[in-house]
């Protein structure tokens, strides 16, 4: 039989209790679980990432370390860039300050949104919570960041439909 002193219990037991206290906050720690798109390599999302703002919505950017992923707060705003284009779409969009988003009403959940950039290659999503109480001005703020990617359509409406002959 082996014997272990108390100390030495006593040093295990602790070793095990913050182990698993690092272990718990990692997981609920801001960009966990958020994983970088398919595309994600592209170069203009590296350049994106340097001109990721400080503060967004509110909140602070609180994770950037993983290529084309940005969250701010407690992911209250996620970003991910290099996600696949989207199609045409009947889906809603909007033109901010010369960028189009399409909203993903079918991912939007318990009042949060769900934008991707349409036209632009890469695609930038946003998932934007409820608690972000001006949706409108993160979409200012993430056009401006957004703008230098490549645009090669945008979103047409039914005022860009001719009139029937």
């Amino acid at each position: 039989m082996v014997r272990v002193s108390r100390a030495r219990t006593a040093v295990l037991a602790v070793a095990v209790v913050l182990t698993a206290g690092v272990l718990a906050s990692c997981a609920d720690s801001p960009g966990e679980g958020v994983t970088a798109a398919p595309h994600a390599g592209d170069a203009a999302c590296g350049k994106l990432a340097d001109r990721y703002p400080d503060r967004l919505g509110g909140q602070e950017l609180t994770f950037s370390d993983r290529p084309g992923v940005a969250v701010w707060g407690d992911s209250a705003i996620v970003l991910r860039c290099g996600v696949e284009l989207p199609v045409p779409t009947l889906d809603p969009c909007a033109t901010v300050d010369g960028v189009d988003w399409v909203s993903r009403e079918d991912r939007s959940k318990d009042g949060g949104k769900v934008v991707v950039t349409y036209g632009r290659d890469p695609a930038v999503e946003a998932v934007v919570s409820d608690e972000v109480v001006a949706v409108d001005d993160v979409l200012v703020a993430l056009s401006a960041l957004v703008e230098p990617v490549k645009t090669y359509t945008k979103c047409v409406g039914m005022g860009d439909v001719p009139p029937p002959p």
